[in-house]
């Protein structure tokens, strides 16, 4: 299966341009490639890869180094969201979170230090200037504080305002949380660096701005649908399957599309959502085209 190919591609890339873990200090880059080489479904990267083929890319080598730097960016996300400070857990990809495994400073640092190497990635000159700078600003615009730190930040204040409402208490900010907040965290806390890797495949394949908005619609819908099944599979599947801790959002009174809406009409969506992905991956001219592939993958995983 290509997905599977994929994956195995971007762990060996992974593997050989991050730092090797006896490089001074040994206890930051053992951390690092802790976290990032511990497993994952490896989907950011691979949408970029799958992206760039579409638009015509034959040889993806070149593009390796900043396609798979969007793992840092994912991988970094990961190790801060498990803090103490923010979702306090010890599960991650199936065994203990990096913070609990190198104490909680070098886990701050871990995340730190994957972010600066990612954009270290990101910059490596493999296409013309031009398309090199709309590529990083593409990514950086998508998890800046308007982007994915924003989500996050409306996370943890939409989880404030949810667990009051469970306690019965007043809410930290004015009014009961909506769908629109709950959108906005999705779109932005996941969608957006989903996104960004459609569209980055895209600029790096030179592909023309109509192939590059279809890209970035296709990228809206999975990114958005991506979340949602999260959202599912937190109430539907074990922490042996997900390879995190189950039951979380739930524990944590997280404002989620099952808690707000019911579960049948989160699936609704998703199915909705699907379609959307499905007909802009159509849209997609190249000869090698499985973007609608992994659309079906996002929205029917289990883990």
């Amino acid at each position: 299966m290509k997905l599977n190919e994929r994956r195995a591609l971007v762990d060996r890339t992974l593997d050989r341009h991050l730092p090797p873990e006896d490089t001074p200090p040994a206890s930051i880059h053992a951390a690092m490639r802790y976290a990032v080489l511990g497993g994952g479904k490896r989907i950011r990267p691979i949408l970029a890869m799958a992206a760039a083929e579409a638009c015509g890319v034959d040889d993806l080598d070149p593009l390796l180094v900043p396609i798979c730097a969007l793992e840092l960016i994912h991988t970094y996300s990961l190790v801060h969201d498990d803090l103490p400070a923010i979702d306090n857990d010890d599960l991650r990809r199936g065994r203990k979170t990096t913070h609990v495994v190198y104490g909680e400073a070098l886990g701050i640092l871990t995340g730190d230090a994957l972010l600066t190497e990612a954009f270290k990635w990101l910059a490596a000159p493999v296409v013309d200037a031009e398309r090199q700078l709309r590529a990083v600003a593409e990514v950086a615009a998508a998890v800046d504080s308007r982007g994915m730190i924003g989500g996050q930040v409306a996370d943890i204040e939409a989880t404030g305002s949810v667990a009051a409402a469970a306690l019965g208490r007043p809410a930290p900010e004015a009014g009961a949380p909506t769908l629109a907040d709950l959108e906005f965290i999705h779109q932005n806390k996941t969608g957006k660096l989903l996104t960004a890797a459609v569209v980055l495949g895209g600029i790096l394949a030179a592909a023309p701005p109509g192939v590059i908005e279809a890209l970035r619609r296709y990228g809206n819908a999975v990114g958005l649908a991506f979340q949602i099944v999260d959202d599912l599979l937190d109430i539907e599947e074990s922490a042996a399957t997900l390879g995190k801790t189950a039951g979380k959002d739930v524990a944590q009174h997280k404002l989620t599309y099952p808690a707000l809406l019911g579960a049948e009409a989160a699936r609704a969506q998703v199915e909705a959502l699907l379609a959307v992905a499905v007909e802009n991956a159509a849209m997609i001219p190249g000869p090698v085209n499985y973007l609608a592939d992994i659309a079906r993958f996002i929205c029917e995983r289990r883990s």
